[in-house]
């Protein structure tokens, strides 16, 4: 089956990009013929529409020279949907299946709280799709207000995990945070957990790794008087990541707004103990009290006096670390992902034959 995916560049930032890096050379190439159309990059608005143009041009080459047998997109909320139009209506006038993959937080903000007109475009767009994956139970419900429960597929997201989860270099007061800094992940909240933090553990330290709004948060900080011993890295991947992760004692994630975080996962697979809010799929991932702890968003003294607790209770924390461990395992694997994927695959594939 050749399989046509709609993907942002390898070097694009965030959890969409992680998630399809990841289906790179492995068993996912091995059972399915896939080729890869990149429709954005990072960069100034010229840059973001030349690759755009430049994506819906080989999309035309391969719709004519080489037809797929399913369309794979991966897509967001916001600008990420209108740029996915173009690829949808194609598909649909070339009467190939599409999937469309949605890996975006704020809906409320997409389609909730938007115009009427809007809604109703949305509704058509999403209706040209023959399924639509979502990365939890939750967004499940949610998409189902716009299309047909029964083409919704959930599909978690995935880690991938490293063999040995601890390191000797283990900082047990280090806490770290991962992703885009800014409102949506609960950045202008970690200010006012870190001070109460403080207080209880004073030799703390914190590293804010991500780019976004770094010289607003950080001035956060300085406005507490509370600026030292927290650093800002920028945006890390590869050995950095890892090299963070494994050092880190305590990750914490105060988001608002979420999907199924690869952040999280990761941490998780690295054995960390994970302070998070119940939002998007974490409730999915973490038993408060046993493999981490889950907050309310906004629940500032309760995520304090959680990270606090696990930088000062090694047992603790290690236990929190090796459950999270074993969750990830069980669960969240590649193999377990590319496993549920080709099933979709399948079930999509099989129902356009009898369509047809």
């Amino acid at each position: 089956m050749r399989i046509c995916m709609i993907v942002p560049n390898p070097a694009v930032k965030g959890g969409i990009a992680s998630v399809v890096n990841g289906y790179r050379n492995s068993e996912l190439e091995r059972r399915y013929e896939i080729s890869y159309v990149e429709s954005y990059r990072d960069g100034n608005k010229w840059q973001k529409l030349g690759k755009a143009i430049e994506g819906y041009c080989r999309f035309v080459r391969q719709l004519i020279f080489d037809r797929p047998d399913i369309v794979h997109i991966h897509s967001s909320f916001g600008p990420s949907f209108y740029r996915k139009i173009p690829f949808i209506y194609l598909s649909s006038l070339w009467r190939i299946p599409v999937i469309n993959h949605i890996h975006g937080a704020d809906f409320d903000g997409f389609y909730r709280n938007a115009s009427a007109a809007k809604r109703r475009r949305i509704g058509r767009v999403y209706g040209k799709c023959t399924g639509i994956v979502v990365l939890s139970e939750e967004w499940k419900e949610r998409i189902a207000g716009i299309v047909p429960a029964e083409r919704i597929h959930i599909l978690e997201n995935y880690c991938v995990i490293p063999e040995t989860p601890y390191d000797s270099g283990r900082n047990a007061y280090q806490v770290l945070f991962l992703g885009e800094l800014g409102q949506r992940k609960g950045c202008y909240d970690i200010p006012a957990i870190w001070e109460k933090v403080l207080e209880k553990i004073p030799d703390a330290r914190l590293v804010m790794a991500g780019d976004g709004e770094a010289a607003q948060v950080r001035q956060a900080f300085r406005d507490r008087g509370i600026e030292s011993g927290v650093t800002f890295p920028g945006w890390v991947r590869g050995q950095e990541k890892e090299r963070l992760l494994r050092e880190s004692a305590v990750f914490l994630f105060p988001s608002y707004h979420e999907g199924m975080p690869m952040a999280v996962l990761e941490a998780m697979g690295y054995g960390m103990g994970v302070v998070a809010t119940s939002v998007g799929g974490i409730p999915q991932l973490i038993r408060n009290g046993e493999s981490g702890y889950v907050r309310q968003p906004g629940d500032i003294q309760s995520m304090a006096d959680d990270v606090a607790r696990l930088l000062a209770d090694d047992s603790l924390r290690a236990a929190c670390g090796s459950r999270a461990r074993e969750c990830v395992q069980e669960r969240y694997s590649r193999e377990r992902h590319i496993e549920r994927l080709s099933e979709i695959y399948e079930s999509v594939g099989a129902g356009s034959q009898k369509r047809n």
